[in-house]
């Protein structure tokens, strides 16, 4: 996984975790919703990275 990458889903993941926060304290559902999507797409940047990886290790 590109070091940039793995920044980049960590961020989002960590944007959609705040969000999610801010949503659970003013109680709205679109704020949680939406922070849990983020989360959702950083776990699936991570998961394609890691794929990535493993592939990039067969071929060498």
């Amino acid at each position: 996984m590109s070091l940039e990458d793995k920044a980049k889903a960590t961020g989002k993941n960590i944007e959609g975790k705040a969000q999610e926060a801010l949503g659970n304290v003013t109680g709205d559902p679109k704020d949680k919703a939406e922070g849990k999507a983020k989360q959702t797409e950083a776990q699936a940047r991570h998961a394609a990275e890691d794929v990535k990886d493993e592939v990039k290790k067969k071929l060498d």
